[in-house]
């Protein structure tokens, strides 16, 4: 199909996306209702489309409604690049995808959409100019370490509740009781000099209070002790490589080695975090979308991520600063992953995005989004300013304009 000029001339890629994807459903719905159809459309995708089922239409019977979770044979998964030519029965109308894309460019700093990226159901319905742009993408780090736990308990090393002294005893003398769970939420009580994968007195008695902190990088030495390697390498083998992120646009950077052993960073930081760019971070999204399962293959096991996404952080647990930015975060936080919980207030973070929701979230408005009811995944890095509620008005808006679906009540 030869796109028109006004299109082709467009130079702004996420322009071109949805104009190009309004266009095909245009086309195709002139011609036949079938949905079938999409599968012979010129535009070749980077995985296989099974082309959906056509909607009853038959004299006298209303339509069949869509179901309101995508179903199996509606879901892709991107080769080399992501496919962009959803089937208009399951589509998100693009004018709405536009509409999202705008209300979110009014709650956002400096860099706007600009490296925003919108999945659903497999395929890529929008996407910034800059995409491509590799960069830190801080406290998502975080969630990158809690991945690599996920394969170390997956294959029966460790386990959530094992005493962080087991692997370094040395914590034993000031922390007998923190677990590897008191130190992915934060709860830990650990302190953990600034620069360092070291420890010192308490801040506070374990599970009193929650402290959003270095604590991550201890974490991340532990981690690397059980893997018998650097977490880049265990993620790289069994994560990366397999649901194909490039390998020239993510590094996880790290300062330290022990004992010859390199230890990446856990809590993020630009000198030992993951850099990455937005095309990278939508895939690992979309592994968590369809519960660690990549195209037929099980990469981390569904038992994990449910356990990681969901919080574990008492909404009553006291935040070690009342005036730290984390006071949001009780109710809200699981296993190194942001949560669509109820926090002391009773406020959802989301309230118009469903419950299972979930996130890795980083500094400067760096955010990995997944909706695993709607098979959606928002991407948006940068390097600005913002509030992680402010999503839930483009978020409700994508939702409610997929073919089937209700808004949450």
């Amino acid at each position: 199909m030869l796109l028109p000029a006004r299109i082709r001339s467009s130079r702004s890629p996420s322009r071109r996306i949805a104009m190009t994807s309004a266009l095909i459903a245009a086309t195709l719905t002139a011609a036949a209702p079938s949905t079938a159809v999409l599968a012979q459309a010129p535009v070749a995708p980077a995985a296989p489309i099974v082309a959906a089922k056509s909607p009853d239409k038959s004299p006298g019977k209303a339509p069949a409604p869509a179901p309101r979770t995508a179903a199996a044979g509606d879901v892709v998964f991107p080769g080399k690049d992501w496919a962009t030519n959803p089937p208009v029965a399951s589509a998100i109308p693009a004018e709405k995808v536009e509409e999202a894309m705008a209300l979110l460019k009014t709650v956002l700093g400096k860099d706007g959409t600009s490296q925003t990226v919108v999945i659903h159901n497999g395929y890529m319905i929008w996407a910034g100019e800059d995409i491509d742009n590799k960069h830190i993408i801080w406290s998502c780090t975080k969630s990158f370490m809690s991945t690599c736990f996920g394969l170390l308990w997956d294959d029966g090393k460790c386990a959530p509740d094992d005493l962080a002294s087991k692997y370094l005893p040395e914590l034993a003398k000031d922390y007998p009781a923190v677990t590897v769970r008191h130190l992915a939420t934060f709860t830990s009580g650990v302190k953990v000099p600034k620069d360092t994968i070291d420890f010192t007195e308490p801040d506070y008695p374990v599970g009193t209070a929650m402290h959003y902190s270095a604590q991550s990088d201890l974490l991340a030495r532990i981690l690397t002790k059980i893997a018998g390697e650097p977490l880049q390498e265990l993620f790289r083998r069994r994560i990366a490589e397999p649901i194909g992120m490039d390998p020239a646009q993510w590094e996880w950077k790290h300062v330290h080695i022990i004992d010859g052993v390199i230890v990446n960073g856990g809590a993020g930081h630009p000198t030992s975090g993951i850099h990455t760019n937005a095309r990278n971070l939508a895939r690992f999204g979309w592994l968590y979308a369809n519960g660690g399962n990549w195209n037929g293959r099980q990469l981390i096991s569904k038992r994990y991520i449910d356990f990681a996404t969901r919080n574990k952080v008492d909404p009553a647990l006291p935040p070690h600063d009342p005036k730290g930015w984390y006071t949001c975060l009780p109710g809200r936080y699981g296993f190194n992953w942001w949560t669509n919980g109820v926090d002391a207030k009773g406020e959802w973070l989301w309230p118009d995005v469903p419950a299972s929701s979930f996130a890795a979230q980083g500094n400067r408005n760096n955010i990995c989004i997944i909706v695993p009811e709607w098979k959606l995944v928002l991407v948006r890095m940068g390097n600005d300013n913002g509030n992680v509620g402010k999503f839930n008005g483009p978020l409700k808006i994508l939702g409610e304009a997929i073919p089937g679906n209700a808004p949450r009540k």
